[in-house]
């Protein structure tokens, strides 16, 4: 049984490794549950669902283009929803909830993939199910959530084509990855430089696979001979990742071919992404709760998705992290590159990887305003980065149980804030509000 520099063991005895399927299965469970409790307060629309959840309604009716700021996947699984459950609350969120269960479960693979272990996938995926960015999304009809399921799934997709055992299942893997990820922009364009990242981590990771077997840069690019991906070659890999992706992306548009007013034709498909990225970078007026994006892992400016009397009580909906998870785990992606960097380690890196390059390219996009929610995948990243960190560095793996419990304790603390539960009175949101940016 051969040490594996990524994690885990070769992926030719990967029948060896233990199962992780009654874990998984529990996390679903857990999460689901957790999602769905009380999903249907408040009855009433809140935050950004005013808008996507009348242009699903539009996408049912198939009335024409609206909301053409963003592709149109979310909001025709939230049509979905509607026409499953009718114009409720629960037909506007239902799947919602799934994509959050689905993003757990994702965060589970990934680490599972990158392991080999149960124990800090299990962590992994508790981290990002107790973090609010993740709870409060996957409790609301927005885009974001769909988005950062696909994200996950796809990534998690690729690193099992790249435990793949041999060439034929890593070629379906990879493109199951690639699908995903191209659906992931069909959710909100947000998702785009992760399929640029994943392509540069795949080349990485063939590079580095031939610089520790004393293999040339030529044999990196070609398919024979490889423990990662067996069986393909670098610049097909890429291509058919490019292709897939945007072939997924291009197909869910297919409902706006139909519109009864102003339909979509394959020759203005094209030019319909041009009018979508002018309206992506149009100036906006300014937002009360508008936010840089330096600001964003310090949480300087998080949102209140809801704070009113609704359906007979005080209700909030405040979009925060957990703190333990937000700030701890920028201490884990630090110590991850650091080590990384040192230790010439693929599995650290891609760790803080997988956050920066969530995060960095929102210093890139030309955005005229900026939210709290835009850090929703850096806010899943950190989660990864969080388990790798304590499962590599002994010292913190003593201390995993200790750190799962404060963030426990922190998700129970602003658990009637994420959840729009009965509060107090109107004044209630001194308690949850510890820093006067919060209000």
């Amino acid at each position: 049984m051969k040490a594996d520099p990524f994690g885990g063991i070769e992926a030719t005895v990967s029948d060896a490794r233990p199962h992780p399927y009654r874990a998984a299965a529990a996390l679903a469970l857990l999460s689901q549950a957790l999602f769905s409790y009380r999903l249907t307060i408040p009855t009433k629309l809140m935050f950004d669902e005013t808008h996507y959840v009348p242009a699903a309604r539009t996408l049912l009716s198939l009335a024409g283009p609206t909301n053409i700021e963003h592709p149109l996947l979310a909001k025709e699984i939230i049509a979905g929803g509607i026409l499953l459950f009718g114009d409720t609350s629960l037909g506007w969120r239902f799947f919602s909830t799934l994509a959050g269960t689905a993003t757990v479960l994702s965060v589970f693979a990934i680490l599972w993939l990158m392991l080999g272990r149960v124990r800090p996938a299990v962590l992994g995926a508790l981290f990002a199910l107790l973090n609010g960015t993740v709870f409060v999304q996957a409790r609301i009809g927005m885009l974001d959530g769909f988005m950062g399921a696909f994200v996950m799934l796809g990534l998690a997709a690729l690193l099992w084509a790249m435990r793949a055992p041999d060439g034929r299942a890593a070629w379906l893997r990879w493109i199951l990855g690639a699908i995903l990820l191209g659906l992931a922009v069909a959710a909100k364009w947000a998702a785009a430089p992760l399929i640029a990242c994943a392509a540069l981590g795949f080349v990485l990771l063939r590079l580095d696979d031939s610089r520790r077997t004393g293999r040339s840069v030529f044999a990196a690019l070609n398919a024979g001979g490889h423990r990662h991906w067996p069986g393909m070659a670098v610049v097909p890999a890429l291509l058919v990742l490019g292709a897939a992706s945007v072939a997924a992306y291009c197909a869910t548009f297919a409902p706006a071919f139909f519109y009864t007013h102003d339909p979509m034709t394959l020759a203005t498909l094209l030019p319909f992404q041009q009018r979508m990225f002018d309206r992506q970078t149009m100036p906006l007026p300014t937002h009360p709760y508008q936010s840089g994006w330096w600001s964003w892992p310090i949480m300087v400016r998080p949102i209140w998705y809801l704070y009113e009397r609704a359906d007979g009580a005080q209700r909030g909906v405040m979009l925060i992290g957990n703190l333990a998870v937000l700030w701890g785990g920028l201490v884990a992606v630090a110590a991850c590159l650091h080590a990384g960097v040192r230790e010439r380690s693929p599995r650290l890196l891609a760790a803080a990887g997988l956050w920066i390059g969530s995060y960095a390219m929102w210093v890139l996009i030309p955005k005229k305003i900026g939210f709290f929610y835009y850090y929703y995948l850096p806010s899943i990243a950190l989660c990864v980065a969080l388990a790798v960190a304590f499962d590599h560095f002994p010292a913190a793996r003593r201390r995993d149980t200790a750190f799962l419990a404060v963030v426990i304790v922190l998700f129970a603390v602003f658990y009637p804030v994420l959840s729009a539960a009965p509060l107090p009175g109107p004044g209630a949101f001194r308690y949850w509000t510890w820093s006067s940016t919060w209000v």
